[in-house]
């Protein structure tokens, strides 16, 4: 029986030493794939808040344009429609603006109630979570404001606010565009334009609102004084 030479295998060929991974190589390999890792979790942690960030950007953009649609589309609307009697002058009562409250008459379209000529009351109130901007609608009828049987509740427009604010605008007697004004003095009239000035809670400014009034010179030939 022969013996097998020294240094090599049964079938002929060289004998190979095994040989296993050295413990600096294990190291390097979990460094390297820890940082792998971690490059990963950066990578999908900030797509995440790009994400979650551009979602916040267009919800506040779809409620904006929510909010101030319907204000410029309430406001716009504004008809030079009595609502109250003045007891002082005996003059018809057809806009009432202050810095934190609006009356005027508007068609009410039939999906928002019954239809025909509404007193908007827009009005600025505090909660806990800031300011808001409710709106109460009231029927109008002979130059008066009825409460009805069954009234559509206050509805809330917007709210968790830090600042809101009413102004308003005219001709002055040159015909001129006036300053803007906090109050509205010539409450059997309607103002040219109403500026609608919004804050968030986070100190944002929302854009600038600004609305023409279609009827506001209906009264007095085309001139607001």
């Amino acid at each position: 029986m022969s013996a097998v030479p020294m240094g090599r295998r049964r079938g002929g060929g060289p004998r190979r030493a095994s040989r296993g991974f050295t413990l600096i190589e294990v190291l390097l390999a979990s460094v390297l794939l820890a940082a792998g890792l971690a490059l990963a979790f950066a990578t999908l942690t900030a797509a995440t808040r790009t994400v979650h960030r551009g979602e916040a950007m267009a919800q506040r953009g779809e409620r904006e344009r929510a909010v101030l649609g319907f204000l410029r589309q309430r406001l716009s609307a504004a008809r030079p429609v009595a609502f109250d009697m003045d007891q002082d002058t005996a003059l018809p009562v057809r806009f009432i603006g202050e810095p934190d409250r609006v009356r005027f008459v508007a068609d009410l379209p039939d999906y928002l109630g019954h239809g025909g000529p509404y007193q908007h009351d827009f009005r600025i109130e505090s909660g806990d979570d800031g300011l808001r901007i409710v709106l109460a609608l009231a029927v109008v009828q002979s130059s008066q404001t009825f409460e009805e049987p069954d009234p559509l509740p206050p509805e809330r427009l917007v709210d968790r606010l830090e600042e809101a604010r009413f102004r308003y605008r005219a001709l002055d007697a040159d015909g001129a565009l006036s300053d803007w004004l906090d109050r509205w003095e010539t409450s059997e009239q309607l103002p040219l334009l109403v500026e609608v000035t919004l804050v968030d809670a986070d100190g944002r400014t929302w854009p600038p609102l600004v609305v023409a009034l279609p009827q506001a010179g209906s009264l007095s030939g085309g001139v607001v004084l």
